[in-house]
């Protein structure tokens, strides 16, 4: 069995994060499975044969598709390649696992939905199956948007929705729901890596910026134009109460700058750290004392192992997450003044112990909802 693990990457850290956690389920589960990972700017070769994984052919751009071409290749020479070079195609893959995290909805442009679309058609009536893994998906109110939306969900194998709000986008294209369910962030199961070099940043306040709180994809003009700032006066006040910091880059070159950015205005610069895999992260998250995220997974990391996280975000996904764990006070306000920053902080840091303790029911009953999710992935499966 050939399985396509789609929408990952090494970059972005939370990409690498769920990438990490289908291949060690897949190792527990179907050992003898294969998997393989389409070429981009972001997932260099070197990084996808260190994971074992084929490379796969991917022929298309905008709205050109030619993917469906190598099903009329004689088997042989499909053969051939995937044993001699190690290259595949979309014929030669039985199941796709769709992690995108984040890819489809408004926000997005239609062209993307409307590939995904075709493919998943293209699955269905080769009788192979495409599974939406655990995702944010929607809103979906243009009408091109709609009408590829409802064509993939309803020919997917499988559909899981992280959130309600995403669960009832999906719920609103789609009639015959059998196959559409809600399940959590599913990294939540995988184990992180102990790396001795991060166990000296143990009780760290760990800093995790996101540039996409300054693009158009958040539609909150405030945090646009306060977001630096708004970090930087939480690493400042956080070092005047004598507090460790270090400041994580989660996301390559655009996040690297945001680092730089907000160690500009803080009055003692912060120690940068960037992590060489995902694993790595979950670790030094593991051992924080405090978490101040902007990243989904870097908040996911967090709140998933017990470790109080204040957040910024922009789109629903984080509301959700912080509504899930019952800490949406924890999620900062468009708008919030220093004083009810400094005050959110204070509070936060002076209820460590009671703060980690009402994580632990929510961390064991969403692990059970992962566990459950992958029963049914592996149903189809095998």
């Amino acid at each position: 069995m050939l399985i396509e693990i789609k929408g990952v990457q090494f970059v972005n850290k939370g990409a690498e994060l769920m990438l990490a956690s289908i291949i060690s389920q897949l190792a527990k589960e179907l050992p003898s499975a294969d998997i393989c990972l389409a070429h981009n700017k972001n997932s260099p070769y070197k990084n996808r044969a260190r994971v074992g994984a084929y490379q796969k052919i991917n022929l298309r751009k905008n709205i050109i598709d030619l993917n469906g071409v190598f099903y009329f290749f004689p088997r042989f020479i499909l053969n051939y390649f995937k044993n001699r070079f190690g290259i595949v195609t979309e014929a030669d893959v039985d199941v796709v696992l769709d992690a995108s995290g984040f890819s489809y909805g408004d926000q997005w442009s239609d062209v993307i939905i409307k590939q995904v679309a075709n493919e998943v058609s293209r699955f269905k009536k080769k009788r192979k199956h495409y599974i939406f893994m655990p995702q944010s998906l929607g809103p979906f109110t243009r009408k091109s948007n709609r009408l590829s939306a409802k064509k993939a969900f309803k020919n997917a194998s499988l559909v899981f929705a992280r959130e309600e709000p995403s669960y009832k986008h999906v719920m609103d294209l789609v009639s015959e729901s059998s196959h559409i369910a809600q399940a959590p962030d599913f990294t939540n199961l995988l184990i992180p890596t102990e790396l001795s070099e991060y166990t000296k940043y143990k009780d760290h306040i760990i800093i995790i910026p996101n540039s996409k709180m300054q693009s158009n994809k958040n539609k909150d003009d405030w945090w646009r134009e306060h977001y630096v700032e708004t970090l930087a006066f939480l690493v400042n006040k956080a070092q005047e109460a004598n507090e460790k910091v270090i400041i994580v880059n989660h996301s390559g070159f655009e996040d690297a700058i945001l680092c730089d950015e907000i160690n500009q205005l803080i009055a003692k610069p912060c120690k940068v750290i960037e992590p060489k895999d995902a694993k790595g992260v979950k670790y030094l998250i593991s051992n924080g004392k405090l978490v101040i995220s902007s990243r989904f997974h870097g908040c996911v990391s967090s709140l998933s192992q017990g470790v109080p996280c204040i957040a910024t975000g922009w789109s629903h996904k984080y509301q959700e997450l912080f509504n899930e764990y019952e800490v949406s006070d924890m999620l900062i306000a468009s708008g919030i003044t220093n004083e009810q920053l400094s005050t959110l902080l204070n509070i936060t840091l002076k209820q460590l112990e009671q703060k980690k303790s009402g994580l632990e029911k929510y961390i064991i009953s969403y692990k059970q909802k992962s566990e459950k999710m992958w029963l049914q992935v592996f149903d189809i499966l095998k």
